[in-house]
């Protein structure tokens, strides 16, 4: 196998092993994941044991296109009262390989975000630390160089460390002053509640160069609403006065191929499922919500120097749908969520420390595989 290819499936190894991170999703719905690439990367192949992996992701979207279902609602943007929303995410990770197998995360996520009506008069903002997760996982199979796959999973949990009351004092022009108004929720930076985390990443070589991977993560929040009154006017109705804490998932999959004329570099495509469900997998699901989910296509590029590793990828939306929540269901009703046409994503990781054994001829096993996506629906 050449250096080259080597050097790219490590780098690979970035794309496959994504960190679960607090909330993904779009628009209306929920945006609080920049979904870091993390994890073994560069030539060293899997992370050694006392090695430390420092990475700082980035996402940012622009929602504007409302839906109910699958169907979008073009008379919003006609009309002039469609609402928008700009999301920019900064998550930092910091991973320990504490054994051969096992590794711990810290992921801690910065919210930037603003909300505008088209035809309203003033624009809300937010900006604070997310919910905190901590993570644990471990490989199935010992990581070896012969090993042409495997298969990591990870169990943690989320912490309401993000506000979710964040209040702006606006002014409408009504000549009634500025008033308080509580943020909607998709900007928020926190959720409110504690979340359990799981995740999968896998990998498996298929050539000396091109590698597929399959990773998924899911955030189950056992409570049911936070305490926080939306607005004067959700007061009036007990099943969505509150906020709902709701569950959040994404999905990756594709194939990660080494240019080999460029050294360290490699592209990788596939889709990307992320969204909120309706109904969550522990505890109730009353209150307010936007559930649904969005589905893309990410074509992205790594580049992998020394120990530093860096992506770039953008996330075309082919698929959207705006489900029905459970009070949708209970009064007959579906509520709409604008959703964006494109997430971008950036990241930039580095490792130090470990106790490294002796140079090894590089082979694909060595670029055994850890990555992401997701924060989130």
């Amino acid at each position: 196998m050449t250096r080259i290819a080597g050097v790219w499936v490590a780098a690979a190894a970035v794309l496959l092993a994504a960190q679960v991170q607090p909330v993904y999703g779009q628009g209306c719905i929920v945006a609080r994941s920049s979904s870091v690439a993390s994890g073994p990367q560069t030539e060293g192949g899997y992370m050694a044991p006392g090695e430390w992996d420092v990475a700082i992701g980035y996402r940012h979207q622009y929602s504007f296109r409302h839906f109910v279902g699958d169907v979008e609602q073009k008379q919003r943007m006609q009309i002039g009262n469609q609402v928008m929303n700009k999301i920019n995410l900064l998550n930092l990770n910091v991973t320990y390989q504490a054994t051969q197998r096992f590794s711990f995360t810290v992921n801690a996520p910065l919210l930037m975000a603003s909300r505008r009506s088209n035809n309203s008069p003033y624009t809300t903002t937010a900006q604070g630390l997310g919910d905190v997760i901590v993570t644990g996982q471990g490989w199935l199979w010992r990581p070896t160089r012969e090993g042409s796959g495997n298969v990591s999973v990870g169990f943690g949990m989320m912490f309401p460390t993000g506000k979710d009351n964040t209040i702006n004092n606006v002014d409408a022009f009504d000549g009634k002053g500025t008033r308080p108004v509580v943020l909607d929720y998709s900007i928020q930076p926190g959720s409110g509640g504690y979340g359990l985390t799981f995740q999968w990443q896998s990998f498996r070589n298929l050539t000396r160069a091109t590698q597929m991977y399959l990773n998924a993560g899911y955030i189950a929040t056992p409570q049911n609403t936070n305490s926080v009154v939306r607005s004067a006017t959700a007061a009036n109705n007990p099943l969505t006065m509150f906020n709902s804490i709701s569950d959040q998932y994404l999905v990756q999959a594709g194939v990660a191929h080494a240019l080999g004329r460029v050294r360290g570099l490699s592209l990788t495509f596939g889709p990307r499922w992320e969204g909120v469900p309706a109904k969550d997998l522990i505890g109730d699901s009353l209150g307010f919500r936007r559930p649904g989910y969005a589905v893309s296509l990410e074509p992205g590029l790594q580049y992998t120097r020394g120990t530093s590793l860096l992506t770039l990828s953008v996330g075309k939306a082919i698929h959207r749908d705006r489900t029905r929540s459970i009070p949708d269901r209970m009064t007959g009703g579906h509520g709409d969520a604008a959703f964006a046409d494109y997430v971008w994503l950036a990241s930039y990781s580095f490792r130090f420390g470990g106790r490294h054994p002796a140079p090894m001829q590089h082979d694909m096993s060595q670029a055994s595989a850890k990555k992401a996506a997701v924060t989130a629906p």
